[in-house]
């Protein structure tokens, strides 16, 4: 099915889609980013903005992709869910998550295949797991917390925008919301995290891959799995985890 008024960007995205290894997802910084190999060592083929996107859901179609982002729905294949426009990367659903008081309780989570669930599914040549337990416990305790501080009234996905424990921004919310007593907790826990804040916070809160919250934190290939696990140790002592 041909769309319309389409850009020649989306038209040549669709044809690289169509490709075997073809593959597009979400880009840190905004818009879409395809490629076609096994992996994000592959190179950028093309760059799309979020028309573009929508217009690829509808045709040819996306599935999600084992180790993120989407690949083209192949011919008289259903979607298993579409992604929604304006929030990549998400499968809205509940996940049972430790709360602050020690209880497991159920909270709206983003199903779909994070970083740190990534990382905790490998190990290291001596069989050890690249994410301890008490490590990944601690970064969906913290996703958990984020995507309550997310639902609030005028918030958006740049965690800049939420207001600072003993901030002026948040003055002006209802003491009781629930959303912004949240925010103050994830701003605690990210300042425990120490100089490994910043990459805590892509990966936990922004859902980004390690290596994409490598190359926007200047951080040479490898060296950020290192920093991460120092904020993760950090953070599940904060949370008196393990």
């Amino acid at each position: 099915m041909r769309i319309a008024g389409m850009s020649g960007e989306w038209a040549r995205a669709r044809r690289l889609l169509m490709r075997p290894r073809g593959w597009i997802e979400a880009e840190a910084g905004g818009g879409y980013a395809v490629r076609v190999g096994a992996d994000r060592r592959s190179r950028v083929q093309a760059r799309l903005a979020e028309a573009d996107f929508r217009a690829l859901i509808i045709d040819p179609g996306l599935k999600a992709r084992q180790g993120g982002g989407w690949r083209a729905l192949p011919t008289g294949e259903a979607p298993e869910r579409a992604p929604s426009p304006g929030r990549p990367g998400r499968v809205d659903g509940r996940r049972d998550v430790m709360d602050a008081d020690g209880r497991m309780r159920t909270h709206k989570a983003n199903l779909t295949v994070s970083a740190i669930a990534w990382l905790s599914a490998r190990c290291d040549p001596e069989g050890r797991p690249w994410i301890e337990r008490v490590e990944r416990a601690a970064a969906e305790r913290l996703g958990a917390e984020a995507e309550v501080a997310l639902t609030g009234p005028s918030l958006t996905m740049r965690w800049d925008a939420l207001p600072r424990c003993g901030g002026g921004s948040a003055t002006w919310f209802e003491p009781e919301d629930r959303s912004i007593a949240a925010a103050r907790r994830v701003e605690a826990a990210l300042a425990a995290c120490g100089p490994a804040r910043r990459m805590v916070e892509h990966v936990c809160i922004h859902a980004s891959s390690l290596q994409a919250a490598e190359q926007t934190l200047g951080l040479r290939r490898r060296d950020g799995r290192a920093l991460l696990k120092q904020g993760l140790r950090a953070l599940a002592e904060h949370y008196r985890i393990g």
